[in-house]
């Protein structure tokens, strides 16, 4: 990989794990209701899962979507479900204090990887990934750009935990959660408007 392509690839990497998509929304509204340590698991899914989606994309995954268009429409539609069905999931928690509350749970390593495959912003970083950083597609290339993604990916998405810890010191009462969740929610819906 030469000099051009890596400081393409880190710029692109940075911008588009920094900005505010499903996944830092998401991670932000958990850091203010659970914490950083709580949060972890739901952070290495987002770091890893991605990571894993690059590499399968590069490998080929794409190829299989070709084949099969409809497979457009169907991902597209489970997307939204997904993401509304986590707004309202959002949109309904109270605070961290309501541990009692079995709504109230962060999302676990394997729910956040997993949701990856239907969160709309990922696919489309994965995919200009690969087609302009690694376009020869082979398997060396494919791998560096997955590592320097994920290298770059794992702390920008922190940054949205430690934006919701910190955020939970204007918490301070059960009305303002309410409306940070709510105000939360409504930003995941938006985030679906590319898609839609």
């Amino acid at each position: 990989m030469d000099y051009e392509i890596f400081t393409g690839l880190t710029l692109f990497a940075f911008v588009s794990s920094i900005t505010p998509g499903p996944n830092n929304l998401m991670l932000m509204s958990s850091g203010a209701n659970f914490g950083f340590k709580q949060t972890v698991p739901h952070f290495l899914g987002v770091g890893i899962g991605f990571t894993l989606m690059i590499i399968l994309v590069g490998l080929g995954l794409m190829q299989l979507f070709d084949s099969f268009p409809m497979s457009y429409e169907i991902l597209k539609v489970l997307s939204i479900i997904y993401l509304l069905y986590l707004a309202l999931k959002i949109a309904r928690s109270g605070s961290i204090t309501e541990q009692n509350n079995e709504k109230l749970k962060p999302l676990t390593f394997i729910q956040a990887a997993l949701f990856q495959w239907v969160n709309p912003k990922a696919w489309t970083m994965a995919l200009t990934s690969i087609s302009i950083y690694a376009p020869s597609n082979s398997f060396i290339s494919i791998l560096l750009v997955a590592i320097i993604f994920g290298l770059i990916n794992l702390p920008c998405i922190s940054s949205w935990i430690v934006l919701g810890q910190k955020m939970k010191l204007v918490l301070t009462d059960q009305k303002r959660f309410k409306i940070f969740n709510i105000t939360m929610a409504s930003l995941l819906i938006l985030s679906l408007y590319p898609t839609i």
